[in-house]
């Protein structure tokens, strides 16, 4: 469904989101960023020093959702924010050079744990979203996982780093020495009894389950990370990153702010920065 400019909303940055900093003079260039997340679609625009130069605005994401859809509902979610030089957005699913190679979500007729519509799959399949988005938006665009983005606004740049993205689904990137690291779909990979982290530890399971229940989840999952990457520092984010329990945390893992999903817009124009 497209939205007119009356039917957007156009949201407060929430407790915990950096408040945008209106200036006279932001410095350029000045970055489009864009979070798609399978509850919602959020965008801000950033100058060079990756300070939000508007209010950051956001709509539902609705089903079932194809390409074209995707392309126009973000197209009406921006049109309110300033004109940017460029943009950037973080994809819930595999994207290499711009094309989307899975779409979990967005294969579903009516959103996560929903059946999958065979036309939606090959709709999806290896779709140039960057290439929709540049033509739609009139600003080149560049496209990558929405984990590896947040990663990028976050990491330290020392040893070996795991982000996980805990919100709708659940999405991890890897860093080394501040280098992205081929992405994996871990989110996809067998977890316990017989699913996969996506469906044990996603917004669905959580709300099953429950807080208490879904906290010892995600220790589990942690642990699991530990065992197979022997990550030097791990980094927790996504919507739902706010429910973590602080016990449950050792002393090299941080919670960080949702905003970053946005924040790392800017990382995608940083030359090698993401390897893209």
């Amino acid at each position: 469904m497209d939205l007119s400019p009356h039917d957007r909303n156009v949201e407060q940055p929430p407790a915990g989101d950096p408040p945008a900093t209106p200036t006279d003079r932001p410095t350029p260039p000045l970055t489009l960023a864009i979070d798609i997340g399978g509850t919602g679609l959020k965008a801000s625009v950033l100058d060079a020093d990756g300070a939000m130069v508007a209010d950051r605005v956001r709509v539902d994401t609705t089903y079932p959702t194809s390409p074209t859809k995707l392309v126009d509902d973000l197209a009406a979610l921006v049109a309110p924010l300033p004109k940017a030089a460029r943009a950037s957005a973080g994809f819930p699913g595999m994207v290499r050079t711009g094309k989307v190679l899975s779409a979990p979500h967005f294969v579903t007729v009516g959103g996560p744990g929903t059946d999958v519509d065979p036309d939606l799959r090959r709709a999806w399949d290896h779709f140039d979203l960057a290439a929709a988005l540049t033509e739609r938006l009139g600003i080149q665009t560049r496209v990558a996982n929405d984990a590896d983005l947040q990663g990028a606004a976050v990491v330290h740049g020392a040893g070996l780093e795991l982000v996980v993205t805990l919100g709708t689904g659940f999405g991890t990137a890897l860093f080394y020495q501040g280098r992205l690291v081929p992405h994996l779909e871990l989110a996809h990979h067998p977890f316990r009894k017989g699913q996969t982290y996506n469906e044990q530890i996603g917004d669905a399971a959580r709300k099953a389950a429950g807080d208490d229940r879904w906290n010892r989840r995600v220790r589990k999952a942690l642990d699991r990370m530990r065992a197979l990457m022997f990550f030097d520092h791990c980094f927790i984010g996504g919507g739902n990153a706010q429910r973590i329990r602080p016990d449950i945390l050792d002393p090299d893992m941080d919670l960080v702010d949702n905003a970053a999903g946005i924040l790392g817009g800017i990382k995608l124009w940083e030359e090698g920065h993401l390897g893209l």
